[in-house]
């Protein structure tokens, strides 16, 4: 199932013996596309931390029917359950809350919980399972950056540059709730193409200058705009994705 990541802020994240925290933010890597870590806020039962929650224990999402996109409007309740003790997570590594995300952090947590850093799949970069056009978005880092790991809601508003011009800004991500990577930028193009929203795969990512906060893209206004249009409260199905890649020419996700 594809979800808006707009719907988790503010969402409870609760263990298996109780509420730890609310979502905090997502970091991804911009090489792969994939959701590394969940950061939950802890409030005053752990002040002064970071704690991260790695994709694989997220319990599946429960998330009631309804017409539209899961999470897209806002209109729910969500909670994360994990399959954690609060007692496990308390004893976890200790990361202070402004301390950067490195490998070495990465290494301590994988290594306390257990868990596999090569979990999960990507359809982007090194270590892809479906071959790109076109190489990994370059990565234009400010200077003292650390360019490993990204704030996801960071890169809300960036703005979008087509190979001839600007379409718009970031407006929200779609991501695959079992294998946590993201699928589609949610691109707003009120400047160009007034109360219009487009999809793009990061196939269509060229570069990412985090400095001047632009996301440049390989395609034109022109695809752009006869690209299959995309109502934001209709489910997507396979045959839609399916009609979006075949216009830009993109690979499938394991179709």
């Amino acid at each position: 199932m594809l979800c808006a990541t707009s719907g988790f802020k503010g969402a409870s994240v609760v263990a298996s013996d109780g509420w730890v925290g609310t979502f905090k933010d997502f970091l991804f890597d911009p090489e792969t596309w994939r959701i590394r870590w969940v950061v939950v806020d802890t409030g005053s039962w752990l002040p002064g931390r970071k704690v991260l929650i790695h994709p694989s224990v997220i319990a599946p999402l429960d998330i009631a029917p309804r017409h539209g996109l899961p999470m897209m409007t806002g209109d729910h309740a969500l909670s994360l359950s994990v399959r954690l003790t609060r007692g496990q997570i308390e004893a976890s590594p200790r990361v202070r809350e402004d301390e950067p995300i490195s490998q070495q952090v990465e290494s301590r947590v994988y290594e306390y919980y257990g868990w596999d850093p090569n979990w999960g799949t990507s359809y982007f970069g090194l270590i892809a399972v479906a071959e790109p056009l076109s190489p990994p978005p370059k990565v234009a880092d400010a200077p003292g950056s650390d360019p490993h790991l990204r704030n996801l809601t960071a890169v809300t508003h960036y703005h979008v540059h087509a190979t001839d011009g600007d379409i718009g800004h970031v407006a929200n991500f779609l991501v695959d709730d079992v294998n946590w990577d993201i699928r589609y930028l949610v691109v707003g193009t009120s400047n160009w193409w007034p109360g219009k929203h487009v999809l793009l795969a990061p196939y269509a990512v060229q570069e990412i200058d985090w400095s001047e906060r632009h996301v440049r893209l390989d395609v034109t206004r022109d695809q752009v705009k006869s690209s299959p249009p995309w109502d934001p409260i209709a489910m997507i199905d396979q045959i839609s994705e399916q009609r979006l890649h075949s216009h830009y020419g993109w690979p499938g996700y394991g179709w």
